[in-house]
C-alpha cells in the first residue's frame, strides 16, 4: 500500500463513520507548498465514542492494524493512536481533537481540498503553522521550525498574520515564532 492508498483508505473510513477530520502535519504543509519526506499521515479527528468504535471496526475490516484499546485510550485522554499498513510500514496518526479553544477553532477553519487524488479536509496554512510551532515547543524540534519558515516563505502574501499572532501569544509560542521568521531563538 502506498501513502496515497493508505490516506484514501483512512479517509473513506472516516467519511463512512461520520467522523469529522482534517489533514495536518507534514502532508498538510506539503499541500500548502512546503513539502518534505515523511513516513506518516497526521489526521486530527473529532469522534464520538460510538463513531470511534465504528471507525476502528471499519479500519480492521480493510486490513490495516489498529488497536481497540489504543483508540479508546486516545479518546479518553484526547491523545493519538496509530493505523498501520503492516506490509508497507506506512502509518496514519489519528489525533483526537483537544478540548481547547485553538483546537476547536482549527477544526472549524479546515478547508476542503484534494490531495493525492483524495477529496479531504485540510488544516489552513495558518493553523498548520501554529500547530508546528506548538510541536517545536514540545519537542524542541528544528525540523518543525524549518517547516514553519518554509510555509511562511511560500505563503507570505496570503497569511492572516493577525490570526497567527493571536494564537502565538495565547499558546506561548513567541520564541518559536521568532525563530521561524528569523527574529530570534527559542528561549521559551
Amino acid at each position: 500500500m502506498t501513502v496515497a492508498v493508505l490516506l484514501r483508505t483512512v479517509v473513506a473510513a472516516l467519511e463512512d463513520t461520520g467522523v469529522p477530520f482534517m489533514l495536518t502535519g507534514s502532508l498538510a504543509a506539503a499541500y500548502h507548498g512546503a513539502g518534505r519526506a515523511t513516513m506518516d499521515i497526521d489526521l486530527v479527528i473529532d469522534p464520538t465514542a460510538p463513531q470511534l468504535v465504528a471507525l476502528v471496526h471499519s479500519l480492521k475490516d480493510i486490513g490495516v492494524y489498529v488497536s481497540d484499546d489504543a483508540a479508546a485510550e486516545a479518546l479518553a485522554a484526547r491523545a493519538m493512536f496509530n493505523v498501520v499498513d503492516t506490509e508497507s510500514g506506512w502509518k496514519a496518526d489519528l489525533i483526537v481533537r483537544k478540548e481547547r479553544e485553538f483546537s476547536t477553532t482549527e477544526l472549524e477553519r479546515r478547508m476542503p481540498a484534494e490531495y493525492e487524488g483524495c477529496p479531504i479536509w485540510v488544516a489552513t496554512v495558518e493553523d498548520v503553522i501554529v500547530a508546528k510551532l506548538e510541536w517545536a515547543k514540545l519537542g524542541a524540534s528544528a525540523r518543525q521550525i524549518e517547516d514553519v519558515a518554509a510555509l511562511v516563505r511560500v505563503n507570505f502574501d496570503r497569511l492572516d498574520r493577525g490570526y497567527i499572532d493571536r494564537w502565538v501569544e495565547a499558546l506561548g509560542l513567541t520564541g518559536q515564532w521568532a525563530e521561524a521568521v528569523g527574529g530570534g531563538t527559542n528561549d521559551d
